[in-house]
């Protein structure tokens, strides 16, 4: 085969040689690993590094993101996928208008979610339980299979193109976090809003823990709903889905305003049910609906949170009548010891035989299941820690709740959609007391020491002998609720908590509203009386094209990793942002991303096509400058461009991401480079250099515009075509004027 021609000659000028790269397809799976370690190793993911380099002003402002930390729990899936593009498309974009930029990434320890997995997993396979290794032992064994998962973790995330400071990467569960949630913990509690109470929860009998309202999944499943009388002789009857709790009720409740049953409010009764004596009065509360069912409700202290409220009230007496492993704890052999549902069987057949049951009816229910196990909840009354939202904080006049509502209410903190300011709303002016501490092994354990009656609370454990450490361990979002502020080095008073605190966004999925973005507002505003971040930017869910949410159980998900193998993580991350409107879920599917791989082909060939017709005074054009024509082209560019920055600037990057697409698609390549044709083989040396700059420029604009979309392929073209001496990464933004 002849050897090619080093240059080429159109009308007798002399053109450039194309880089030899060009001539061969474009190989993502070569690229995208190569480019990013040369990212890695420019060290200008740090910023400090930037400024050294000259690339960034020191007096610049900052712009910073707090990488929501995945939990350690396993790999990432397509709707971390679209999170990490998102923020990485937002610091590309301030890093090019020359802010200050931090993007800080961090593994979440998950506690519940991590220790379950590990002895579901791993000790069912070997027949443990965390009970038979101990806790030392069960603990190395987490650690261990968090490390695993933290390492996959950080290899998928910097292979979807992440430009994060790994210098500053930390961890929920590190030595440094650990102080902070010890301090935060103490200052806390010496200001009279931690507290240890007796009070009801929602137990986890499968986990064998405690889990908050927020950690419940509510599943609908058919159900019977009873109506009976305790005895022959008691005067009103109840309905209930659980007649196996009536053995732990106190009272019965009716409305004040409810006719039927005035005469007997006040009245006390003594009573055996099921063989097991109760003792029940007989209470008016508004709380009770007179028109639902027999507008009488049974209540049973012990075992619902309503009923330990109407309790509070009228100075109740609390039974507990099931424990922890979800069985009886009263009654005779036909009772005690048997699982819930097992008594209920009993209850029912007790109340037929004393002919006491009056009416059973098919309902549906919504069951109480736990998120990380789906263990049916318990109610239970246990000893545990809380957070009190209401009281006022020392000094400050204002309550926890009042802290978590204000920078909504006031502007500080902006929501988008903005309609998800209502769903917080109806959240805080809804919230309860946090209880905060877990019966698990895995996590911060709570930073208390019991000695007699002594009690001792603070970073690291008293002097003196005999001192034993609460068992317990935190709620995983107690310290996710300090991520903003933790890991730039609080309690220290650090460089980094001047400059890069409070930050400027969290982007993170809407299904978290409550979880995190409510307490780290709290948390924050608590420690540092201030916001943890100017705007909140919730993503949708991602779906199949079927519009089903992606689940190992439907077959049906999308490895971001298998993504960027197949098509390249630039495809993946256009695919995963066209059309991905902020808090709107959106569908993907091969089909999808398989065009945007074609996108990166057609980039690839639109420089192969310049290359090819751009001469070696391309960069120095002969005496009368541009064009008419071409002005005009480059006019239509900045106007375009200028509408470009504007989506950014309102953070509509799907709308961004689109119409930079179509116009170096259907606009640039399939318009103006075939119109083009004519002029680039002119003999009009002037029309022709002109023309061939303004094609370079414009395509040096598209790239710049595209490069927080689409990083590798950007710059891979922008080295090869040697558009500039630095990388496209550090590179200005378009300039319009």
């Amino acid at each position: 085969m002849a050897k090619k021609p080093k240059y080429c000659y159109i009308k007798n000028t002399k053109m450039k040689e194309i880089p030899e790269k060009l001539n061969k397809p474009y190989n993502p799976n070569e690229a995208e690993p190569r480019i990013y370690e040369a990212w890695e190793k420019s060290g200008f993911f740090n910023p400090e590094s930037s400024i050294e380099a000259g690339l960034t002003s020191k007096d610049a402002k900052s712009f910073t993101i707090m990488m929501p930390p995945p939990n350690v729990t396993g790999v990432l899936h397509m709707g971390h996928g679209l999170a990490t593009t998102l923020q990485d498309i937002m610091i590309r974009y301030k890093r090019m208008r020359g802010f200050r930029t931090l993007w800080l990434p961090g593994t979440d320890h998950a506690a519940i979610a991590t220790q379950s997995k590990v002895e579901k997993e791993i000790l069912k396979k070997e027949g443990l339980s965390r009970h038979d290794l101990g806790r030392d032992e069960m603990l190395k064994r987490v650690n261990t299979f968090a490390q695993e998962s933290h390492d996959t973790i950080v290899s998928q995330i910097k292979r979807l193109g992440a430009s994060c400071d790994w210098t500053r990467e930390a961890f929920t569960l590190d030595t440094t976090r650990n102080l902070a949630v010890n301090t935060m913990f103490k200052k806390m509690y010496d200001d009279g809003l931690i507290y240890r109470g007796n009070r009801v929860i929602n137990w986890d009998p499968k986990g064998q823990t405690t889990i908050s309202d927020d950690e419940i999944v509510y599943e609908e499943r058919d159900a019977k709903l009873y109506t009976f009388k305790y005895s022959a002789d008691f005067p009103i009857s109840i309905s209930t889905t659980r007649p196996e709790t009536k053995v732990g009720d106190t009272a019965v409740a009716v409305h004040p305003d409810d006719a039927r049953y005035k005469e007997f409010v006040g009245k006390e009764y003594d009573l055996e049910f099921c063989g097991v004596p109760i003792h029940i009065k007989i209470i008016a509360d508004d709380s009770v609906e007179k028109d639902f069912g027999t507008g009488a409700l049974g209540v049973t202290p012990a075992h619902s949170q309503i009923d330990a409220e109407i309790a509070e009230h009228h100075n109740l007496p609390m039974k507990q009548v099931i424990n922890e492993y979800a069985k009886m704890m009263v009654g005779r052999e036909n009772l005690i010891g048997k699982k819930t549902t097992e008594a209920k069987e009993v209850v029912v057949e007790w109340l037929k035989e004393n002919n006491l049951l009056e009416k059973e009816e098919s309902i549906k229910q919504r069951v109480s299941t736990a998120e990380r196990t789906g263990g049916i909840v318990e109610p239970l009354p246990k000893l545990q820690w809380y957070v009190d939202v209401n009281k006022v904080i020392p000094g400050r006049g204002k309550s926890l709740k009042h802290l978590t509502k204000e920078p909504i209410e006031n502007g500080n903190i902006k929501i988008t959609p903005q309609y998800f300011d209502k769903t917080y709303f109806h959240w805080i002016d809804n919230l309860k007391d946090w209880c905060i501490s877990r019966q698990i092994w895995y996590g911060h354990r709570i930073p208390v020491w019991y000695r007699n009656d002594e009690v001792f609370v603070g970073n690291t454990a008293p002097e003196g002998e005999n001192w034993t450490q609460d068992g317990d361990t935190l709620d995983t979002w107690f310290s996710s609720g300090m991520w903003t502020f933790s890991t730039l080095g609080w309690p220290e008073n650090t460089e980094d908590m001047k400059i890069y605190h409070p930050t400027d966004v969290l982007e993170t999925g809407y299904e978290i509203i409550f979880f995190w973005v409510a307490r780290m507002i709290m948390m924050t505003g608590y420690a540092l009386d201030t916001i943890p971040f100017k705007d909140v930017y919730f993503h949708g869910t991602v779906r199949d094209a079927k519009g089903q949410k992606m689940s190992k159980s439907l077959n049906n998900g999308l490895d971001p990793i298998e993504v960027a193998e197949k098509y390249g993580a630039d495809a993946g991350r256009m695919a995963l942002i066209v059309g991905s409107a902020p808090g709107i879920d959106m569908r993907i599917d091969d089909n999808k991303i398989k065009a945007y791989k074609h996108f990166a082909n057609k980039l690839w060939n639109v420089a192969r096509f310049i290359e090819m017709y751009s001469s070696e005074e391309t960069e120095n054009p002969p005496a009368g400058g541009t064009e008419a024509e071409d002005k005009k082209l480059i006019e239509e560019f900045n106007t375009f461009a200028k509408d470009i920055t504007s989506d950014m600037e309102n953070m509509s990057f799907h709308t961004a991401s689109e119409k930079i697409y179509g116009f170096a698609w259907r606009r640039f390549a399939d318009v103006i480079l075939e119109e083009s044709k004519t002029k680039l083989t002119s003999e009009n040396k002037a029309e022709k250099l002109s023309r061939e700059k303004t094609l370079r420029e414009i395509f040096k604009g598209i790239l710049v515009l595209l490069h927080p979309f689409m990083p590798f392929v950007t710059e891979e073209l922008w080295g090869t075509m040697k558009l500039s001496d630095r990388s496209l990464m550090t590179e200005n933004w378009v300039t319009y004027e």
